[in-house]
């Protein structure tokens, strides 16, 4: 099984690529999810704050990887010859993917400060921020869980600043060489 990750800063553009290959007929495993289900499971609300704190939970009392480890047994249950994971927060989760699948490939997806805040204020999901100062918290809580670690190992960067369609032709070009996808 080939396992593809995505790495990158929130509303940099990791959704967009899961739905491209969704679309493209690659089953997706959104780590993220797994943070959900465990925080409805607490009965919180899917709030940032509440999010956040049930990553930093997870992560002190399992592990830095907690969340990759969680995630694995959830992507193997696809059986699938290539999946995406799409939410990788740091390089611990990075090693952990590399042990565990030795076909494993990180793409990591960057965009500016401004263009992410902007995108926030379309999006519509109940745990996006919409202050600058919000996102700036949020970057610096994920930056401090590995993520910059996590994008420096990346096999592949894709830049996010252009058009919808120029990112979908780069992502889907990208996913056709590294994944075998059509």
């Amino acid at each position: 099984m080939k396992v593809i990750g995505v790495v990158g800063l929130p509303a940099s553009g990791k959704g967009e690529i899961s739905r491209i290959a969704e679309g493209m007929g690659i089953p997706v495993v959104v780590m993220g999810d797994v943070i959900r289900m465990r925080a409805t499971e607490a009965g919180l609300e899917p709030t940032d704050l509440n999010l956040g704190e049930m990553s930093r939970r997870l992560r002190s009392e399992q592990g830095m990887d907690a969340i990759a480890r969680l995630a694995i047994p959830v992507v193997e249950s696809l059986d699938a010859p290539v999946v995406l994971v799409d939410g990788i927060r740091g390089d611990r989760e990075v090693e952990t993917f590399r042990e565990h699948f030795p076909d494993f490939i990180l793409i990591g997806v960057t965009a500016s400060f401004e263009t992410r805040l902007q995108r926030l204020g379309e999006r519509g999901r109940p745990d996006d921020m919409l202050s600058a100062g919000e996102l700036r918290r949020r970057d610096e809580r994920e930056l401090g869980w590995g993520l910059w670690r996590a994008l420096e190992q990346a096999d592949y960067i894709l830049q996010n600043e252009g058009s919808l369609e120029e990112f979908t032709a780069a992502v889907r070009d990208l996913l056709r060489r590294v994944g075998g996808a059509r």
